[in-house]
């Protein structure tokens, strides 16, 4: 009964103002008391009015007795100024305020009243109500000329509490009364509180409610739409959190129902049912437009659609095509009769147009047309907003082009992302953005096809600023795994590389806070940016400049060892605050500008950054450097930087060695001397063990191996694992770099700058550099004398010992003293004469005196010195001693090197003669000869240009067991074509060795020669090597090692057949 009696009469209505909305008259007059009022003074059948000389219109004959003391007032109020008329409405209204809250009628205090009544001179003995101080409200309000007067103090009457029966025929008496005189006026604003705020005041009933929460799946009750329209009609309290129901009850009703197959819903429903939908359709409209008209604002537009969100995204297409058709009307009813009230700019409004525009692309074409005019219409409130006529015939033209782009797939949405930019607020743009990294993860083609194609158009539109950066990036990081399809990724990849090519130091900055670099997560970004190769090189001198951002250690609390490796293996804070709007290069953090070197930075490997002069010099600058070594750690292993890191071998290397003193410096040792290599994915590194592999690494990836291996197999990795011997280990490894050319030009450059730095770490690395650079390598050719003089000289100067001491060391080399070289080889000719009958004890310093002579005169050379020194060193493999044996393996491996290109090819023969004899020697009884062994093996290999020779460096830095032994057997002998023979042949003296293990690797050796090359034999082999072969082998059946015995009773009959096979041909 209650829901009828509600909605009698509801539906019809007047034209309301602009061509608006109808507005209903007895909504109006369902106030209390406003209806007694309107049926005494709008609807009775009263009397002829006439205007006075004021214009005012007048009732000649009154509706009702005035009482006694109204004519006295009526003249004194006549007299007043219109400023006395408001001071006295304003005193009366304030009066009224103190009382009306009370539910009962109540007398007003006597002093209360004759405060108001003062300066009307009235006194009244008896008591009066408080519905006397609303009629003389009324009396002041009807004899006032002023409308502005009139208007203003009415608002203020309509403004008071309506909760008690009295306060609301308080007000209607002094409306009525005034309407007496300004019917216009007060008929104007009952009319427009009807239709904003006044009449919205009425409760929703629980029951209708209620029934709404119970709606079936599909629309069969006229009941439930008559619900609406109540709603509707009693505008009720649009609070937030109500509101929020609402719409979740409502849209559920109209959006929800299932559509009937094979058309339309409208089209395919019976005709009771069909009027019965598009009903409830308009009643949703005209709630959404209550809502609009309570709060003219785009902050409602957006906190409506807001609860549409869900629908929008909706798989079901019947459901998004009906929440785009409400969301359509709604804007057009905003646009055309809503004026918005403040140019407010919610940052919803983003994420709202980018759910619109990802319906761009519908498989119905319904949503796809009304979606489309939703986003201009959108950009249309935002254009009125700021009343520019030309960006609004700039929209119009855009429509039509977007209309032809929307026909054909190629068109971009170039104009649309431009007009998006312009019109949008940084923080709504990015919500945008947002929405579209969203859309990237539907299992829907269409809708991911589309997300990937707007935000690739926004990207190269250039429309993100550095402070939205981080936002993208982080939902772009959670969003990555969802992505389905394979174009989808790709092209989500090439916007990532768009994106770092416009805010390089922005994206870097962020991507080292999304994760730790060894989880791995993040380097399909880090991937992404190295499509580019001029931006791979900003990204990656970048990182390792920001290897230098080192605060002091006295800045550090300690210990910061648990810190530290957490920032490795756990999520680390990030560099600053991931809000909407970032600031980069404030104060605390660090601004990189780009400077290059004096030399020509590219040819050297990468240009050169140096820090603003206020970077970070506290913790802060900490995590940053951390995950910058972290990720450059990672990156060496990513095919797709490998020549990005070639290219910057300089900066990198430098970097982390000077890293790596710095967290020496720290005392962050943990988890450097306990690291197996076997178990590299057992755990995360410590940031020291992971600095020092980024350094191995560092090598092996850029096809420095080489210089890796030399280092390796003299176990001088390991000297990097502590800080009392890390200038030995910086040593050997430049050492190495010089021998094998291994980008000196490059690493000579940036050596030079971090001598010239103010740290001590950087001149200490630099100078150990130089001078090992300055013995190996002839660098007059990367720079003059006059040059290396200057900075060696700068280094007599520096604060620290070591530095001094290496600096005079280089002023010392050949390189810098030239007269110097003929006197180091005099003085070598002389003391090869010593090796004729040497004594142990003078033979192991004159190995040592001879291998800092070659080392001194570097690329200088020997000359055919080197040839007689390898000549003497051969037989010296064989002594008892073990310490001969190693000294003397190792210094080889120095001599032929060391004769220059007029020597290399004898030298190349002399190696061949020693391979066997190095062979053997892997299976020495002393470690320490095995060792050196191993490296002057490989060195030789390197001489002569084998081709496994780095697969041999795996079997003999790694390699364990028989197997390994096969393998380096195979490599020495696949490497050497033709050659089994002459191999076969040096092999046979070692059966007569009396160092057993030197025996049975020989046997070994000869055995696999004749099972696998028996034929290449029978041709090389000539008839004196067979009498030698068979000699030794006979030499063998009477050996008293059963071992021996057994060797020559298995492999006899392949000797007499090969002997056989020889002599007859």
């Amino acid at each position: 009964m209650e829901l009828d009696h509600r909605t009698t009469g509801g539906l019809h209505a007047y034209p309301g103002p602009r061509g608006g909305p109808a507005a209903k008259p007895n909504v109006i007059l369902q106030i209390g008391g406003l209806q007694t009022l309107s049926h005494c003074h709008f609807q009775q059948p009263g009397p002829r009015t006439a205007p006075d000389h004021s214009g005012r219109v007048v009732v000649e004959k009154p509706l009702h007795r005035s009482p006694p003391w109204e004519k006295a007032v009526v003249s004194k109020i006549r007299t007043m100024s219109v400023s006395e008329k408001c001071l006295m409405l304003e005193s009366i209204l304030c009066c009224l305020q103190q009382h009306c809250q009370l539910v009962q009628k109540v007398k007003v205090s006597d002093a209360s009243i004759q405060e108001v009544l003062e300066p009307l001179n009235l006194d009244f003995s008896s008591p009066l109500e408080k519905s006397f101080l609303f009629h003389l409200y009324g009396v002041i309000l009807r004899e006032s000329a002023d409308s502005d007067m009139v208007r203003k103090h009415l608002v203020q009457l309509l403004e008071l509490s309506h909760q008690s029966s009295s306060d609301r025929e308080g007000i209607s008496l002094a409306i009525g009364i005034t309407s007496s005189s300004h019917l216009e006026q007060v008929w104007g604003r009952l009319e427009y509180l009807g239709r904003t705020r006044f009449l919205r005041s009425a409760p929703l009933s629980p029951d209708s409610q209620c029934i709404l929460e119970k709606e079936p799946n599909f629309l069969a009750n006229l009941f439930r739409q008559k619900i609406i329209l109540v709603i509707v009609e009693l505008r009720f309290d649009t609070t937030t959190g109500y509101n929020t129901k609402s719409w979740h009850l409502w849209g559920h009703s109209v959006y929800a129902p299932p559509e009937v197959p094979g058309g339309s819903q409208a089209d395919q429903l019976p005709s009771g049912h069909q009027a019965l939908y598009q009903k409830s359709m308009q009643a949703l409209d005209l709630l959404l437009q209550a809502f609009i008209s309570e709060n003219e604002s785009m902050d409602e537009i957006c906190f409506l659609l807001q609860h549409a969100e869900p629908w929008l995204k909706s798989s079901k297409s019947h459901e998004r095509k009906r929440v785009v058709q409400s969301i359509f009307l709604l804007l057009k009813y905003v646009v055309d009769y809503v004026k918005l009230t403040e140019e407010a700019m919610p940052s919803g409004l983003g994420r709202q147009l980018g759910l619109l525009l990802l319906l761009w692309w519908d498989r119905d074409q319904l949503t796809q047309s009304h979606s489309h005019q939703c986003v201009y219409l959108f950009l249309q409130l935002l254009i009125q907003q700021k009343g520019s006529a030309s960006e609004f015939m700039h929209l119009n033209k855009m429509k039509n082009f977007e209309a032809k782009a929307n026909k054909d797939s190629e068109l971009k949405f170039y104009s649309l992302v431009k007009t998006l930019d312009e019109h949008l607020t940084v923080a709504q743009h990015t919500q945008l953005v947002l929405t579209l990294l969203q859309g990237l993860c539907s299992h829907d083609s269409l809708n991911s096809h589309l997300a990937s194609e707007l935000l690739m158009t926004i990207m190269e539109d250039r429309s993100i600023k550095p402070e939205q950066v981080a936002e993208i990036l982080q939902e772009l990081f959670q969003e990555l795994p969802c992505i389905v399809f394979t174009s989808i990724l790709q092209t989500t990849m090439k916007a990532v590389t768009v994106l770092g090519t416009q805010h390089t130091q922005q994206t870097v900055e962020v991507m080292l806070s999304l994760c730790p670099p060894s989880e791995r997560q993040v380097m399909p970004l880090w991937k992404a940016l190295a499509t580019n190769s001029r931006l791979a090189r900003k990204v990656v001198t970048l990182l390792y400049t920001k290897l230098k951002l080192r605060p002091p250690r006295e800045l550090i609390k300690v210990p910061v060892q648990a810190e530290l490796v957490s920032l490795l293996v756990s999520p680390s804070p990030a560099p600053y605050p991931l809000q909407k709007s970032l600031t980069f290069g404030g104060p605390g953090e660090a601004r990189v500008v780009w400077q290059r070197v004096s030399l020509d930075a590219e040819s050297q490997g990468g240009a050169s950054l140096r820090l603003a002069p206020d970077p970070p010099q506290g913790p802060r600058a900490v995590p940053v450097l951390l995950q910058a070594l972290g990720t450059i750690y990672e990156l060496l292993y990513i095919r797709e930087y490998k020549a990005t890191v070639r290219w910057a071998f300089a900066g990198i290397l430098l970097g982390l060695l000077t890293q790596l003193h710095y967290l020496f410096e720290l005392d962050v040792v943990e988890g450097m001397s306990d690291y197996q290599e076997e178990a590299l994915e057992a755990k995360a590194l410590s940031p020291c063990r992971t600095c020092l592999e980024a350094l191995k690494g560092l090598f092996w990836t850029t096809n420095y191996w080489e210089v890796f291996a030399h280092v390796k197999l003299l176990r001088g990795w390991e000297l990097f694992e502590h800080l009392e011997t890390y200038t030995e280990g910086v040593t050997l490894l430049a050492r190495a770099m010089a021998h094998y050319d291994c980008e000196v030009k490059a690493v000579l450059g940036q050596a030079v700058i971090f001598l010239k730095s103010p740290e001590e770490r950087d001149n200490i690395v630099a100078i150990l550099i130089i001078t090992e650079f300055l013995s190996g390598q002839e660098l007059t050719q990367y720079m003059s004398r006059r040059t290396i003089d200057s900075f060696l000289n700068l280094g007599l100067n520096n604060p620290n010992p070591l530095v001094r001491a290496m600096s005079l060391k280089g002023l010392c080399s050949s390189l810098m003293q030239p007269q110097k070289v003929v006197l180091l080889r005099n003085q070598l000719t002389g003391l090869l004469d010593s090796f004729l009958k040497p004594q142990p004890q003078d033979l192991l310093g004159l190995m040592e005196i001879l291998g800092d002579v070659l080392h001194q005169l570097g690329a200088q050379g020997v000359g055919a010195v080197s040839v007689k020194m390898a000549q003497h060193l051969l037989p010296l493999f064989e002594a008892e001693q073990e310490g001969v044996r190693g000294g003397a393996i190792m210094l080889y491996g120095d001599v032929i090197y060391s004769g220059g290109k007029k020597f290399r090819q004898a030298l190349k023969s002399h190696a061949f003669q020693a391979l066997v004899p190095l062979l053997f020697h892997l299976a020495d009884s002393c470690p320490e000869v095995v060792t050196k062994t191993k490296l002057t093996f490989l060195r030789c290999a390197i001489l002569l240009k084998w081709e496994f020779r780095k697969e041999l460096f795996s079997k003999l830095a790694w390699g364990h067991g028989p197997g390994a032994e096969n393998d380096v057997f195979i490599y020495m002998v696949e490497s050497n074509f033709s050659s089994y023979h002459q191999f076969l042949m040096q092999a046979l003296v070692y059966l007569d060795s009396p160092n057993r293990c030197l025996k049975l690797t020989a046997m070994k050796f000869i055995g696999g020669i004749l099972q696998d090359y028996f034929t290449d034999l029978c041709f090389y082999l000539k008839k004196g090597d067979v009498k030698t072969l068979k000699k030794y082998f006979e030499m063998l059946k009477q050996d008293p090692d059963s071992v021996s015995r057994k060797f020559y009773k298995h492999f006899s009959e392949d000797v007499t057949e090969l002997s056989q096979y020889v002599m007859i041909f």
